[in-house]
């Protein structure tokens, strides 16, 4: 008996109702396998979001709020700058005989201190020429009015009444004499101002950025022999932005009370080294790209020339960028709040006293720095809890346990654990 061969059902043909079933049901099924897998994740994030509640106690430190005074303070910086800085040239050429200790790089001088010394030969030679000439000059004007006097004289032996014309008395000569002795004179005067001005001294009292020239070296007037600036002052140009105007009273003229500013080493801040300025004016307009107004303070004796050894400061030099404290208004009325306390820039946590409880309040800021916000707030009564931990997740009217002050180990990291993040602001 021979064995029954079972022949293969073929597959479906493309166009064939069984084919058609088939292309559509597949893409179908797996839609709806992968929708139920996303709902299926789903439903178990969210219950690992938001757990249940479970009456669990958030733990807190809080701060007794309290109204009072705030001092605010404008935080600034800038780059020191030489009030008066000049270029020192020559007012006559010649070769460089001795240049001064006070004319090198760095050196101080004091006002009309010998910098540099010019060869004088050439210049007293014009002095030794310019007397001579002076001296014809005066003599040729005695000559000149005796012989005007000797005019009038013999008209009047002649017997002559009328007054005699200036030709007779030789007044256009004795006139051309006294302006040849006014000439001489100040020929002479130049030739002595030209070899003063072979000795270079010092314009102020200062100090030398960079010398230029050394001995030996021929100079004109338009010769740079060094760059040097005035000592007994320095100024500083500290950016004020327009929205912290409002705190500040900066003066605008010559006769406004200055301003009290302290500065700071911006470069190394551990040095502690401090100067005290005033703030004498400002720029006057706004600066095109940056919208802010360029206060001028100015600090007296920075390198502290005129102070005795012992109570010098530490030098404030030129070109050096520091940090700039301004006083600013007096807040009144206000309550201060640490910046680590404030949540979502504008939310922070209250505490009842009676229920200890969370309640969220949303503030506006009349004040911020680095560590403090400054609110009015006269809907918060004073002497109110502060939350200041971080708590994540606190909802409303949640029960609420105060910490001491002694730090809570493990506290923060059980308050995160069962936690979640605060809903986005606005």
């Amino acid at each position: 008996m021979e064995p029954e061969t079972q022949t293969p059902t073929p597959p479906p043909t493309p166009g064939s109702p069984v084919g058609v079933a088939a292309r559509i049901l597949a893409p179908l099924g797996i839609l709806f396998l992968g929708w139920l897998a996303f709902e299926l994740l789903s439903v178990e994030k969210e219950s690992e979001k938001h757990p249940p509640p479970q009456g669990r106690v958030l733990k807190t430190k809080v701060l007794e709020l309290r109204r009072g005074d705030f001092q605010t303070t404008i935080r600034t910086q800038g780059v020191v700058r030489p009030h008066n800085e000049a270029s020192l040239t020559p007012q006559v050429s010649g070769k460089v005989k001795s240049v001064g200790g006070g004319l090198h790089d760095g050196a101080f001088f004091e006002e009309g201190e010998v910098l540099l010394e010019l060869d004088d030969e050439d210049f007293e030679a014009e002095v030794t020429s310019a007397e001579a000439a002076l001296a014809r000059a005066v003599a040729l004007h005695a000559q000149e009015q005796a012989k005007a006097n000797q005019a009038r004289l013999n008209w009047v032996e002649l017997g002559y009444e009328e007054e005699p014309n200036e030709l007779v008395l030789r007044l256009p000569q004795l006139r051309e004499a006294e302006a040849n002795v006014k000439a001489a004179t100040a020929s002479l005067e130049r030739a002595r101002r030209d070899l003063g001005r072979t000795v270079i001294r010092a314009p102020f009292a200062g100090r030398v950025l960079d010398r230029a020239v050394s001995v030996g070296q021929s100079v004109s007037p338009s010769t740079v022999l060094a760059t040097v600036f005035n000592t007994a002052f320095v100024e500083v140009r500290l950016p004020v932005a327009a929205r912290e105007l409002a705190f500040l009273s900066l003066p605008e003229g010559a006769g406004e009370p200055a301003v009290t500013v302290e500065l700071s080493d911006a470069l190394d801040e551990g040095s502690g080294a401090r100067w005290t300025g005033k703030i004498i004016g400002t720029e006057g307009a706004l600066d095109q790209d940056s919208r802010e107004l360029f206060a001028i303070a100015r600090v007296d004796d920075p390198f502290s020339r005129t102070l005795p050894a012992a109570d010098r400061k530490a030098p404030l030099r030129v070109g050096q960028p520091v940090r700039a404290a301004i006083p600013g208004k007096v807040l009144q009325d206000v309550y201060t709040v640490p910046r680590d306390a404030v949540r979502q820039l504008r939310l922070i946590y209250l505490v009842d006293r009676e229920e200890l409880t969370l309640e969220r309040r949303e503030i506006e800021e009349v004040w911020s720095d680095a560590e403090h916000v400054i609110i009015h707030a006269p809907d918060i009564p004073d002497g109110s809890w502060l939350a200041t931990s971080r708590l994540v997740y606190a909802p409303n009217v949640s029960k609420v346990e105060i910490l001491e002050d002694a730090a809570d180990p493990g506290g923060e990291a059980e308050d995160l654990a069962g936690s979640e993040p605060d809903p986005p602001a606005g």
